[in-house]
């Protein structure tokens, strides 16, 4: 198999086989169930063997109108295999974990049409390429939400196909602009438009509505009201792969435009930072509040988010010294990923056992199982940064491009309406956020794994007689064994991964020797957990948890975006203006047009008198009739199909 071959098998094999998964399921569901999992594991394969093939790429000129292009290089091939894994992984467990649900043979469907649809994303070697597969991507994992058809499962469906509409139509205007501005799309040549186009100012205005379509997918704020309830509605393997990698199909978008059009560009990058800020303290903060199992990790992957859009605004800062930034954006979107995958699996273990996820009545659950535990204790640590588990190597490498920053700070790297003392102030508020955000998260990792494994169980708690099978229970293990084994070999592992990566990102080419146990890399960790321990101690303990072990919410509802400021834009004001808009057409064209249909109708030779199937007009005396009530004409099928899809996407909305 060539390369290029196997550029287009990972992107069309998972679609060909989610409809033979489906085929399959008419006759039998455990074949079904045994055909999802070979073509996962056939797709993982495929992308181990990519390794061949780095520096690939293949077009299709015409194809879509502007043509299609795919490319691999390390860090596409790096995300080609981690998405073949966590598929496979979660694509194994759902066996287990659906047994008994209905639509199973929708679920694999549109699960595996995700896998395919996202691979594009990954693999695209343009940003119209990227913007097709992203959007079926969208459409498709829009079933991964709905899947369990619930009350809760239906708005939260809402909520992620309204944002994803609307996130691809200002993309999909930023990126006609963007094209009239630079001629070109190709993710390789952007990071010249700098140098060629005299006004780069130009760029803003199409870069920044880009990058909303590609924000509201990964969730950074204001576009993350979908995740919270998304991740707690959907099934949890479900919620590892939204949380893990379709959120990173947004950065993905997000690097693109940052190593591209805009690298090295400061004022880009404040943007980007301050978006992070915020993301990754409210993200920690509602984490902490919560008192649901999924929706606590739901906001952490919010706050995980701002983390690694820190990391990729430090790149425009740094400027071609930005290695540390770039090897860190690398390993904390890595380390994310998997470690979200172990997460959410055992949020499904606790789930599909008790069929709740409320703290009060999921407490005590996982005493005395033991690879529950194991798993969970991996994936926190990993979550908390703790040293010798992967999550630490992002997360050092990212704050430490802070630091660097903060020492290195001169009149090249500054912004204009900022002195020097002013950024460097700026930028040791955004140190010490990132460090409280990441105690913040010790906080919320301690207070679930307390919930679970050391708190009396809850007095009406009941569990199925088989807590895990033995082929989830071998998944959930390998998934969680690979979180220490990165963090235990940093420099084999951590360093070769994320050098492999940083070429995508035009990253230098001579990378930093990193010491990753020195006390100045621990520091910050040591400062983060100590902080979380504090935040547990003092204020969850005694403010979140009653003496009888009774979680509280205390989170205001009043304070939910959704509710008081998107719901009503979405639902009320924008219908209303979009029908205002339609009135003010419909009043002024009305004349014109009826005049205009007169005149045209009594002009023989565009209506003959034959035509009875086609027009503007019916005769009564020659029309066919179905069923003796409708007219059989093209217009009149063309009209009631256009009012049935409209009802389709209203049905889908409502």
């Amino acid at each position: 198999m060539t390369g290029k071959t196997l550029l287009i098998f990972l992107v069309l094999w998972p679609m060909v086989g989610g409809l033979v998964s489906y085929i399959v399921g008419r006759s039998s569901r455990i074949a079904r169930d045994y055909t999802a999992d070979v073509i996962c594991l056939i797709e993982f394969a495929a992308a181990l063997y990519a390794y061949k093939f780095i520096g690939c790429e293949i077009s299709f000129a015409g194809v879509c109108g502007l043509g299609m292009n795919f490319a691999l290089d390390g860090f596409r091939y790096i995300y080609a295999v981690i998405i073949s894994f966590m598929w496979a992984v979660t694509t194994i467990f759902s066996r287990e974990y659906l047994r008994g649900h209905r639509n199973r043979n929708r679920y694999y469907l549109y699960v595996l049409m995700t896998l395919g649809t996202i691979m594009g994303v990954f693999l695209s070697g343009d940003l119209y390429t990227t913007f097709i597969f992203f959007e079926m991507m969208s459409l498709f994992s829009y079933i991964m939400v709905v899947q369990e058809e619930s009350h809760e499962a239906q708005r939260a469906a809402q909520t992620y196909l309204a944002i994803a509409i609307i996130g691809g139509l200002v993309t999909l205007t930023g990126l006609i602009f963007f094209y009239a501005q630079a001629g070109t799309l190709e993710i390789s040549k952007l990071s010249s438009l700098p140098e060629e186009i005299k006004n780069n100012s130009s760029l803003y205005l199409p870069g920044i509505l880009i990058f909303v379509g590609f924000a509201a997918k990964a969730a950074i704020f204001p576009a993350h009201i979908w995740l919270p309830t998304a991740h707690t509605a959907a099934p949890a393997p479900s919620s590892a792969l939204l949380s893990g990698l379709l959120t990173k199909s947004g950065l993905f978008g997000v690097i693109v435009l940052s190593a591209g059009p805009f690298l090295h560009d400061p004022y880009w990058g404040f943007i980007l930072l301050v978006l992070a800020v915020i993301t990754m303290v409210l993200g920690a903060v509602l984490a902490v509040f919560s008192i649901n199992l999924k929706r606590t990790l739901a906001c952490s992957s919010m706050s995980q988010l701002g983390f690694i859009l820190t990391g990729i605004s430090m790149q425009c800062f740094l400027g071609p010294e930005n290695d540390l930034a770039v090897r860190g954006t690398i390993l904390y979107m890595i380390g994310h990923s998997l470690i979200k995958l172990v997460l959410f699996l055992c949020a499904g273990v606790v789930h599909m056992n008790t069929h709740k996820l409320n703290l009060n009545e999921i407490r005590g659950f996982g005493r005395g199982k033991k690879v529950l535990m194991f798993a969970f204790l991996m994936g926190g640590l990993g979550l908390m940064g703790a040293p010798l588990w992967n999550g630490y190597l992002g997360k050092t490498l990212v704050h430490e491009s802070i630091v660097e920053h903060i020492h290195a700070l001169s009149k090249a790297g500054t912004l204009s309406f900022m002195s020097i003392a002013s950024e460097k102030f700026m930028f040791e508020i955004c140190e010490w956020l990132f460090l409280i955000s990441g105690g913040l998260t010790t906080a919320y990792v301690i207070k679930l794994f307390i919930a679970l494994f050391v708190a009396s169980p809850a007095p009406d708690m009941h569990e199925k007689e088989i807590y895990l099978g033995p082929l989830n229970k071998f998944v959930l293990i390998l998934s969680a064994l690979i979180l220490p084994v990165i963090g235990f070999l940093p420099n084999k592992i951590g360093d070769y991964v994320s050098i492999l990566g940083s070429s995508f990102m035009n990253g230098p080419e001579h990378h930093h020797a990193v010491k990753y146990f020195s006390f100045e890399n621990l520091e910050g960790s040591i400062i983060s957990i100590s902080i979380g321990i504090l935040v547990y101690i003092f204020f969850v303990r005694k403010i979140l948890i009653t003496d009888r072990e009774e979680y509280l919410d205390l989170w205001p509802e009043k304070l939910n975006i959704e509710n008081f400021l998107f719901r009503p834009i979405i639902g009320t004001v924008l219908p209303f203006i979009g029908a205002l808009i339609a009135r003010i057409v419909d009043l002024v064209t009305a004349g014109p047009v009826s005049l205009a249909l007169s005149n045209i109708s009594r002009i023989k030779f565009i209506r003959p008198p034959e035509d009875t199937g086609f027009g503007f007009y019916k005769d009564e005396a020659r029309a066919e009739t179905i069923g003796n009530l409708l007219p059989s004409s093209l217009a009149y099928g063309l009209m009631t199909f256009a009012v049935g899809l409209l009802f389709v996407i209203a049905f889908l909305m409502l």
